[in-house]
């Protein structure tokens, strides 16, 4: 039987030379993301410093000091979700396995989500595909909102969330599709995708970095 580790190099050369190019894609998608021009800090309503206040962790600081730590707050996220989806990105060529919540065993859909939310920002989702796009704790998003780490979700079995793949930036996706195949990366601007497409999903990576980075391994 052969095993699947994460964060070693398992995986034939080939496919870990694309995991490599993917992940440094994703890594320039987050940065690029995490900087905020002057305009932006300047507007009133920034999510950033909202969470901040509505958890009390927003000190007395002067306006130079709060745009530092409001940035820094953001290149945190942007280095959680640059995690998130480089750990996913490892896991190429890990078989399809119904029910499967292991990199061993093999992963269905959603065990290959919930596994890599949870091994690389701590945060447990539900099971099943339709219980993740309902949880409470995502944030429903729109695909022009897309960004590295969301999760999409599609109509693939006559449900609207019957299949969840990580984004990873450029219109791709990495998942876990079906039996007999293997985790891989596909583009949601293929037909089959594109028709099937239901919605996307974001976690509060801020409040998960904030909050609990010791669940991180």
């Amino acid at each position: 039987m052969r095993f699947f580790r994460p964060f070693r190099p398992f995986l034939p050369q080939p496919v870990r030379l694309c995991s490599v190019a993917f992940g440094l894609t994703v890594a320039l998608l987050c940065a690029s993301g995490a900087q905020a021009g002057p305009e932006q800090r300047q507007t009133k309503a920034d999510p950033v410093v909202d969470m901040l206040k509505a958890r009390g962790l927003l000190p007395n600081l002067s306006a130079d000091d709060l745009a530092q730590s409001v940035q820094s707050v953001r290149e945190t996220v942007s280095n959680t979700a640059s995690e998130l989806v480089m750990s996913a990105m490892n896991f190429l060529g890990v078989p399809y396995r119904r029910g499967g919540t292991s990199a061993e065993d093999g992963f269905d859909c959603s065990g290959f989500t919930r596994h890599i939310f949870e091994m690389s920002v701590g945060l447990v989702l539900p099971r099943r595909a339709d219980e993740q796009a309902h949880a409470a704790s995502l944030l429903k998003i729109g695909r022009g909102e897309l960004k590295p780490g969301d999760l999409v979700f599609f109509n693939t079995m006559k449900r609207t969330f019957s299949h969840v793949g990580i984004y990873i930036g450029d219109d791709k996706f990495v998942h876990a599709p079906k039996p007999g195949a293997e985790v891989r990366v596909d583009d949601m601007r293929e037909t089959y995708w594109s028709h099937r497409f239901t919605g996307a999903r974001r976690a509060d990576l801020a409040s998960v970095s904030l909050l609990a980075p010791a669940t991180r391994q």
